[in-house]
């Protein structure tokens, strides 16, 4: 299940990757918000987290206008690795290295065709599980 949650910066490309999951059979649950009138993005990359946090989704795509505010918010939670990318490549290095579970990306800077790529490219890859980045996720967890 994939938690997807965006302000107002994002709700026109939160709308189309619904479309685009549902298109390609994916399940997702929305936690908004809902319109394009002004909110404030917080509330949504809260919402997102604590979904994948608690285990409810598996993982995340979070949107607001840059993706910054959005994603500085997701990983305030532990456990969370939300991850700002901008093209293809970004999506792909951070779940083979990072092992990502939230994707973060801005709705004012990322054309509808790009996200959806740069959401599928993270959502089909899978983490390398290789031993390097094993041991650099788990100094990032560290207190």
């Amino acid at each position: 299940m994939i938690a997807l949650g965006c302000d107002h910066g994002g709700f026109e490309i939160k709308q189309a990757l619904i479309r685009h999951l549902e298109e390609r059979g994916l399940e997702y649950k929305d936690f908004g918000t809902y319109t394009s009138e002004s909110c404030d993005y917080p509330v949504y990359g809260k919402a997102v987290a604590r979904a994948v946090q608690s285990g409810e989704c598996d993982r995340g795509i979070i949107i607001c206008g840059t993706g910054i505010g959005i994603s500085i918010t997701a990983n305030k939670f532990k456990g969370i690795r939300a991850a700002l990318c901008t093209n293809t490549f970004m999506a792909e290095a951070t779940r083979l290295h990072n092992n990502a579970n939230i994707l973060a990306m801005g709705g004012r800077v990322t054309t509808i065709e790009d996200a959806i790529k740069i959401a599928d490219v993270f959502l089909d890859t899978p983490f390398s599980n290789e031993e390097r980045h094993i041991r650099r996720i788990s100094m990032i967890e560290e207190d």
